[in-house]
């Protein structure tokens, strides 16, 4: 570099454009790692365990099972992440909104240049937080229509098979069975579950689905009525039965729902989606099935009810047909005249046949001299005379008569007559008929095609041996 030069050694020192090591120097320059690992310790060894109280926002589950969300309150935030074998031991589902106390520690991510909290725990900030997360629950699920009424379904009067879920250890399950067997004894199906802590929601929601799932010809019988049942507790044991997953699988459940959780004074959530609440797990016994003994009675006062019924149809039935019988008149009565008028028709009938036969004699002996052999012979022979005049006649018509003389009669291919020269002409082909037979001919000369000779037909009115009307009049000669 020349003299006088803006990059001189000396200008160079002055800028402190290059940074140099000095002895003694105890401020060394640090990389980005390591002042972020530095901070990374300063921070967790500060703060490796805290509690703080905020409201939960921006709550996410990812695909891995792990958490994230944010701590606010009025003037900051706090990014905080709850891993996933935390997440699986919490006691409730939290949601934005909910009033939490976290307990954890704090971390830095110095990838990003910001520090969170790692929650290894988290509870709702006292009872009025667990009940300002349940109103606004039950507001959400009121809106989504889950509470309706129009929803609930009636109770089977008699259920065959019962499924009740709930601790199989409890003294719930005791009273209830004890309450079914005293009532009405009928199958139960009991799907053990835990009724409190961090698993308790999972099972009862997995529960209530697998029994609505169960269909009817299975290993087991489909249930007709489910019981939900829990002893009485504090809302934080009940806390379970407030859970979106339970109440909406109460919801989906294809079969009428009985809910008995608690004492009389504790409502969950799962009771507004239910068919029916009990107060107490007895009384949902109660409602499930009638009294067995008080049911026969009733059924023994129906019998008798019925047969008394019965007697008094009977009874005024009976008194009808007797009123009405009075009004009829008696067997004698109806037929003692029509035996007297039978009686004197048959005597009329005696005189009425000799008269009848009395007046045919007169009119046979009026008859009986016109009735004579000979006059029945002249009529007969009259009429033959007659007969045979009007044969001869006939026969003096027949169309065939003159063929016997030379003539010859010319029929069409059709069968018609043919009278004129002008005519035939016309015709394919020409039948001859002579007196004893048929020749085919055509108009020009030619060989006609054989036709064969139809049949005469003898009258049906000619008697036997005299020629037919269309028969050959043969020797008849002329007339």
């Amino acid at each position: 570099m020349t003299a006088g030069s803006p990059f001189d050694a000396r200008d160079d020192d002055a800028a402190g454009l290059v940074a140099k090591d000095q002895a003694g120097d105890n401020d060394a320059p640090l990389t980005v790692s390591e002042i972020s690992q530095a901070l990374k310790r300063t921070v967790e060894g500060s703060f490796s365990h805290v509690r703080i109280r905020g409201e939960i926002s921006g709550w996410k589950r990812a695909v891995s099972g792990h958490c994230y969300f944010t701590l606010k309150d009025e003037a900051a935030n706090l990014d905080a992440v709850l891993w996933r074998g935390q997440a699986g031991r919490l006691a409730f589902a939290p949601e934005d909104g909910a009033e939490v106390i976290a307990t954890g520690k704090l971390t830095t991510y110095p990838g990003r240049s910001k520090y969170q909290v790692s929650v290894s725990s988290l509870e709702l900030a006292g009872e009025g937080a667990l009940m300002a997360l349940l109103e606004k629950r039950k507001a959400k699920l009121a809106a989504e229509g889950l509470f309706a009424p129009e929803r609930k379904r009636e109770l089977p009067y008699l259920p065959r098979t019962i499924a009740v879920v709930t601790s199989p250890t409890g003294a719930v399950i005791r009273d209830i069975l004890h309450r079914l067997a005293d009532r009405f004894p009928t199958r139960v199906l009991v799907w053990p579950v835990p009724v409190q802590g961090e698993a308790a929601a999972p099972a009862v929601a997995a529960a209530i689905r697998g029994i609505s799932a169960m269909q009817a010809g299975g290993a087991l019988p489909r249930p007709d009525l489910l019981i939900v049942a829990r002893g009485g507790g504090s809302i934080e044991d009940l806390w379970a039965f407030n859970e979106e997953d339970v109440v909406r699988a109460a919801a989906d459940c294809t079969i009428p729902l009985i809910s008995a959780v608690g004492h009389e004074t504790d409502t969950t959530l799962i009771d507004y989606v239910s068919d029916r609440r009990a107060p107490t797990p007895t009384a949902a016994a109660e409602m499930a099935v009638p009294v067995r003994r008080e049911l026969a009675a009733y059924v023994s006062e129906l019998a008798l009810r019925g047969s008394r019924g019965l007697l008094r149809l009977l009874t005024r039935a009976g008194e009808k047909l007797g009123l009405v019988a009075a009004r009829l008149p008696t067997l004698s009565t109806l037929v003692d005249q029509r035996s007297q008028r039978l009686d004197d028709l048959g005597e009329r009938l005696k005189g009425a046949l000799a008269a009848r036969a009395s007046s045919a004699r007169a009119d046979l002996s009026a008859v009986s001299g016109r009735l004579q052999p000979r006059l029945l012979k002249a009529r007969v022979d009259a009429a033959d005379e007659k007969l045979a005049g009007l044969w001869r006649l006939a026969m003096l018509a027949h169309p065939d008569r003159p063929l016997k003389k030379g003539y010859a009669r010319v029929n069409g291919a059709a069968g018609e007559v043919v009278t004129s020269a002008h005519a035939a002409k016309a015709q394919p082909r020409l039948v001859l008929h002579f007196a004893d037979g048929e020749v085919g001919a055509t108009p020009d000369g030619g060989t006609p095609t054989k036709r064969p000779v139809a049949k005469k037909r003898r009258s049906p009115y000619v008697k036997p041996g005299q020629p037919g009307l269309f028969d050959d009049p043969g020797a008849d000669g002329d007339a």
